[in-house]
C-alpha cells in the first residue's frame, strides 16, 4: 500500500506530554478512535506530567497502560511521587531517562513487541536548564545505547527530554542515522519543524502538550502568575480549558528502521468539567 506516495511501514504514535486529569481525559475519549482511524500498531506517551502537573504515580500509570498505550516516558520528575521508586522495576511499560546512575530503579530503554516486529524505545534528559538534577552527559550515551538496540532491531523512537531548542536541535542532528526517530518533550510547546532528516530520521524539536491549552504547561494560569509575582510557594491546579491530544505519528519501514513519514497530531477534546472530574482520573 501507498500514502500520499510513501509506502506504508509500521505506524508509530507518539502521545505527547500527558498533563494533569484533563489529559488522562484526553487520553480515555480520544484514543481508542484515534488509533483505529489512524491504522496505529504502537503507541507512546509522555506522562511526567500526569498526576497533577508534577510526575506520575502509580494508579495513573496502571490506568492509562489499560486505557491502550503501550509503553510511558518520564523525565526528571519521574520520582516526584514516591510510590514510583518501588513500583518502576515491576513496570516494564514504563521508563526513565537511561542516563541516570546505574543503580537507579527503572530503565531507560527497553524492545518492545508490535506484531512481529520489535520497537527500541530510548529516552534520555538533556543537561541545560534542569536545576534539580544534572544526569550524565546523553549525547555521550545515546551511541552506545543506539548500537545495544540495534543488535535486536532496527527500529529505534529516541524521546529527548530537554529544557532548551539549542540542546534539542543539536541531538537532532548528532541521532541522524542511528534512531528511527528523536522526539524532543519536557518543554510542551509543540513546534512546526517536523521533518525526515537525510539518513531517514524523522524528528520534532517538541511534540507538545495532551491536556488545557489555555494554561500554563496544563496547569491553571492565575495560581502560576501569582508564584510569579509573589514568590511564595502555592499548589498548582490542573486546567480543563481547551482540551487538546497533541504528538505525532511516524511511519517507519520495519526492514530497515528508517522513518517514511512524520505528521503532527492535534485532536480537540470537548467535555464539560464535571463530566472530565468524574471516573477513574
Amino acid at each position: 500500500m501507498k500514502i500520499k506516495g510513501h509506502i506504508l511501514g509500521l505506524k508509530i504514535l507518539y502521545i505527547a506530554e500527558i498533563t494533569g486529569k484533563g489529559g488522562v481525559f484526553c487520553i480515555k475519549k480520544l484514543l481508542p478512535d484515534l488509533k483505529k482511524d489512524l491504522a496505529v500498531d504502537f503507541t507512546i506517551a509522555g506522562c511526567e506530567g500526569t498526576t497533577g502537573g508534577f510526575g506520575i504515580g502509580k494508579t495513573h500509570a496502571v490506568y492509562l497502560k489499560k486505557l491502550g498505550i503501550d509503553v510511558l516516558i518520564a523525565g526528571e520528575k519521574v520520582f516526584f511521587k514516591k510510590d514510583m521508586v518501588d513500583y518502576i522495576p515491576k513496570a516494564p511499560f514504563l521508563l526513565r531517562p537511561a542516563n541516570y546512575p546505574p543503580n537507579v530503579p527503572g530503565r531507560g530503554y527497553r524492545i518492545y513487541e508490535a506484531g512481529e516486529y520489535k520497537i527500541g524505545v530510548l529516552t534520555l534528559l538533556g543537561n541545560s536548564g534542569f536545576n534539580r538534577i544534572y544526569l550524565n552527559n546523553p549525547f555521550y550515551y545515546l551511541p552506545d545505547f543506539a548500537d545495544k538496540i540495534k543488535k535486536e532491531t532496527n527500529i529505534i523512537i529516541f524521546d529527548f527530554h530537554a529544557a532548551t531548542t539549542a540542546e534539542k536541535k543539536a541531538m537532532i542532528y548528532h541521532a541522524e542515522g542511528k534512531v528511527s526517530a528523536i522526539i524532543g518533550s519536557h518543554t510542551k510547546v509543540m513546534t512546526a519543524d517536523e521533518k525526515i532528516l537525510p539518513k531517514g530520521t524523522a524528528a520534532i524539536t517538541d511534540a507538545g502538550r495532551t491536556g488545557s491549552q489555555t494554561s500554563v504547561g496544563g496547569l491553571e494560569p492565575q495560581i502560576e502568575i501569582k508564584k510569579f509575582l509573589s514568590q511564595i510557594p502555592e499548589r498548582s491546579r490542573d486546567c480543563w480549558d481547551n482540551l487538546e491530544l497533541q504528538g505525532v505519528l511516524i511511519d517507519v519501514d520495519p526492514e530497515t528502521g528508517k522513518a517514511i513519514t512524520i505528521e503532527r497530531i492535534r485532536k480537540s477534546c470537548v467535555a464539560e468539567k464535571e463530566e472530565c472530574m468524574t471516573g477513574e482520573l
